[in-house]
């Protein structure tokens, strides 16, 4: 059996590359260690709300962008809705309140009537901005070309010439007199990085202008939705996508790729598993990639990213309210609080590492959109902020829980100081830190934006294509162009040109991996009101134990309203029955009308087990 490519990961780069070499007609094979696809774009469910792990609002959706024109390519505009959020954010603070709408005039005279000594550097900060991602996405593909133009690049491009020789801080030091302003400027800069004294211009500059050229945006339903959307592409187009599964080896002969050797994640005692490929594309961490490798490649690769500085990483709390947020004086989607410690521009890194009580925050109410993330009546939100992995990784599991309790008071009592009341219509909340981006993605030190965007490690400076193996190619936030959703499609999108116009492959048959996991629905009963008894075939590769958890996947859910298709439950048939039985607690969730509706035939994905 082989594929054209094998994709190691299922974030968003390893799912954009797929289904755009399945368009291209490749054969493609997608390994994801998560029981579903996306990475930092996924959601999940906790009572009657869908939790969205990592979309705050997206960039790059701009008029002939490069992003809608990928998402036209794939089919995501026929299949997901994109919410544009009605301003870009509203800072508040002992200075004041300030509202940074979309459009670049607006935005402009928003600032000036608030700095009007500022008058002069605010508008070059916006020309600035506006040239950097017209620049930015109109230089040429080509090495040679680049090469060719090299000595007219500041006549060329001076926007991106001079982003590219500053910091952010640096820029607006130079620029920008005000420092309330040039806090006003970085407000969301969690979004980007922690520190505007080495956050580069260039890479703040190409989304900041993308928020503002035609808004920040959501996607209906969570980001779980594209992601499903890009699995599912894959596999219509002739691919398969293998979720669930762990990549041990990525296979060396002679100096090129040849396979990869992958484990299931959930069942450890299944046997690894060597497909062969044309080439591969490596969408995990870049970090990670060396254990995979043999030798040369594992010691060369572990030299080329000796001196790279991990970005930082996220702390997010999760609610869910009992009424619209309106009510408590939330007017705006995306809100920064900012700390009372901050006076200055060199403020903002030491209050991203300080006390909780000050550190500034970003709250979200995605009840100004219609996200369709929580029932009518009730609303979502999150707070986010820089958080740091050193903080954590060495508290044991008692501690480590007390520790996020003590932050998560910390933060409801500020919000609610912000928002009087808000507290008391809170009905859930979960806080997720470094230590759970690391674990649930595998990104090292917990880093969403892979390598900080700083100089030294932005545009060229990245990792690219196949610079390691011929046929190993590299597609992540780790790799250019970079991290966030913007960064992470487009990646995605360029390895897989590259890899076409490359013309590493060879004739493939139709063949696929059989996976042993999908199996059909052989009786459904009700029990009583409350439950309902569902029988399956038992997975042909070491079924599940009774007594273990599997999580039970519907492949085609008939209902799926403010719910997810799967659910961790627990075995009750006994281990010599030639069936594997679950008992479905009748709800009134999605998930259980579908259940009711299954007919004998119907097929699931079982992942598992887990004691």
């Amino acid at each position: 059996m082989k594929y054209n490519t094998i994709i190691i990961g299922g974030g968003l780069a390893g799912l954009t590359a797929g289904a755009t070499l399945s368009k291209f007609g490749k054969k493609v094979l997608l390994l994801e260690q998560h029981h579903k696809p996306g990475g930092c774009a996924t959601t999940f469910k906790r009572g009657d709300f869908i939790i969205e792990v990592g979309l705050h609002e997206m960039s790059g959706v701009v008029e002939n962008g490069t992003i809608p024109q990928i998402f036209e390519m794939l089919e995501v505009d026929q299949k997901v809705d994109l919410l544009k959020v009605p301003e870009f954010y509203a800072a508040y603070s002992d200075r004041g309140k300030i509202v940074c709408p979309h459009g670049f005039d607006k935005v402009t005279k928003a600032l000036i009537e608030k700095y009007p000594e500022d008058k002069k550097g605010i508008k070059r900060f916006m020309k600035c901005l506006a040239g950097i991602r017209k620049e930015g996405v109109s230089q040429p593909r080509s090495p040679l070309v680049q090469k060719l133009i090299y000595p007219l690049m500041p006549l060329l491009y001076p926007n991106l010439v001079e982003a590219s020789r500053h910091t952010v801080g640096s820029w607006l030091d130079k620029y920008i007199s005000n420092e309330n302003a040039k806090l006003d400027l970085v407000a969301h800069i969690a979004y980007w990085g922690d520190d505007p004294y080495t956050l580069s211009m260039f890479y703040y500059g190409l989304p900041f202008s993308g928020f503002i050229e035609n808004g920040g945006h959501f996607i209906k339903g969570g980001s779980q939705r594209l992601s499903d959307h890009l699995a599912a592409y894959i596999e219509k187009h002739g691919g398969t996508v293998l979720l669930g599964k762990k990549v041990e080896n990525i296979v060396t002969e002679n100096g090129r790729v040849t396979g990869v050797t992958f484990r299931d994640n959930f069942n450890k005692d299944l046997d690894a598993i060597t497909i062969s490929c044309d080439n591969a594309v490596a969408n995990c961490a870049i970090p990670s990639v060396p254990a995979m490798l043999d030798e040369p490649f594992a010691s060369s690769l572990k030299e080329k990213i000796s001196n790279k500085i991990n970005s930082c990483s996220l702390l997010c709390m999760y609610l869910g309210f009992n009424k619209n947020l309106e009510e408590f004086g939330v007017k705006h989607y995306s809100n920064v609080i900012e700390g009372d410690d901050v006076k200055s521009l060199k403020d903002v890194k030491r209050n991203h590492k300080g006390d909780w009580k000050k550190r500034r925050f970003i709250f979200v109410d995605y009840g100004k959109v219609d996200a369709q993330l929580a029932p009518p009546g009730k609303s979502e939100g999150v707070i986010c902020t820089v958080d740091y992995l050193q903080d954590w990784e060495d508290l044991n599991e008692e501690d480590y829980k007390a520790k996020k309790e003590e932050v998560a008071l910390i933060l409801l009592e500020r919000l609610n100081k912000q928002f009087p009341g808000i507290r008391d219509s809170i009905e859930y909340y979960e806080v997720s830190t470094s230590k759970t981006i690391q674990r649930y993605t595998s990104n090292p030190t917990g880093s969403v934006y892979g390598y900080a965007q700083i100089k030294g490690q932005i545009a060229g400076q990245r990792f690219r294509n196949n610079f390691l193996i011929p046929n190993l190619y590299f597609a992540s936030a780790w790799a250019f162009p970079g991290g966030g959703f913007e960064g992470s499609i487009t990646g995605g999108f360029l390895a897989a040109l590259q890899m076409n116009k490359d013309k590493i492959w060879s004739e493939c048959d139709d063949s696929k991996y059989i996976d042993q996991r999908i199996v059909s629905l052989l009786e459904r009963k009700k029990i009583d009101d409350k439950t309902l008894e569902l029988r399956f075939e038992k997975p042909a590769d070491t079924p599940p134990q009774n007594g273990s958890y599997v999580c039970l996947n519907l492949l085609k859910p008939k209902v799926t309203e403010l719910d997810l298709p799967y659910r961790w439950l627990p075995i009750f048939s006994n281990g010599e029955d030639n069936h594997l039985g679950f008992q479905i607690e009748l709800d009134g969730s999605s998930f259980s009308k579908s259940c009711e509706l299954m007919d004998s035939g119907d097929v699931v994905t079982i992942y598992g087990p887990k004691v």
